[in-house]
């Protein structure tokens, strides 16, 4: 199957029940989001993970964040959360935070090297939150080849990886920060990366401010 270049901003119903067949399938799809393009696949499905790391070119030591489509979706995917987490979900979800969190044992995904924790991200962006909805969670990954530039529209991301990716959503210009990754599997915060939330903003809000 080559790409589906599904372009109109927002991408039409039939472009979107695409995207999910493609996952179910164990494709990989392009995305927009409330930060950047980004790249997907079903880290539940035979094989999923492995061609959106050989895609991306991306080491399997940089486990994938997942994409939920609200804090009931991420607790399904985890263990022993805080209550400093949930504070975080609850002041920044949908948006740009990434929590870590420890993943629940029984959880049969493909994220990469590590299994003991897995990075959620609700995201701001109507597209994303359809095609988790409608599949289920998703592993995503900026839409670039690792170290390059990331791609700002779906037409740059179709014509850089071409037939390897399925489906690729228009969701026209995105671009901007990264979301702020923050672990919360100790007894306090740690910033991973600050993006586009603040970590002053992260603190005050953890601490109950």
């Amino acid at each position: 199957m080559g790409t589906v270049p599904a372009f109109g901003d927002p991408p039409p119903p039939e472009a979107v029940e695409a995207a999910v067949k493609a996952l179910a399938a164990g494709q990989v799809v392009g995305l927009p989001t409330d930060t950047v393009y980004g790249l997907a696949a079903d880290p539940f499905s035979t094989g999923g993970a492995d061609r959106l790391f050989r895609l991306k070119r991306r080491p399997r030591e940089l486990e994938l964040p997942v994409l939920v489509a609200d804090e009931e979706q991420a607790l399904s995917l985890t263990t022993a959360v805080p209550g400093t987490a949930r504070r975080l979900m609850e002041r920044f979800w949908p948006g740009a935070l990434t929590v870590v969190l420890p993943r629940n044992p029984e959880l049969v995904a493909d994220l990469g090297a590590d299994d003991a924790t897995v990075g959620l991200r609700c995201p701001a962006h109507p597209v994303p939150i359809a095609l988790c909805r409608a599949h289920g969670p998703i592993a995503t990954t900026s839409a670039n080849h690792h170290g390059e530039p990331t791609l700002t529209t779906a037409a740059a991301v179709a014509g850089a990886f071409g037939e390897a990716v399925a489906v690729v959503l228009d969701g026209g210009t995105c671009e901007g920060s990264p979301s702020t990754v923050v672990d919360c599997t100790g007894l306090a915060p740690k910033l991973l990366r600050e993006g586009r939330v603040p970590w002053e903003d992260v603190l005050a809000a953890a601490a109950g401010a």
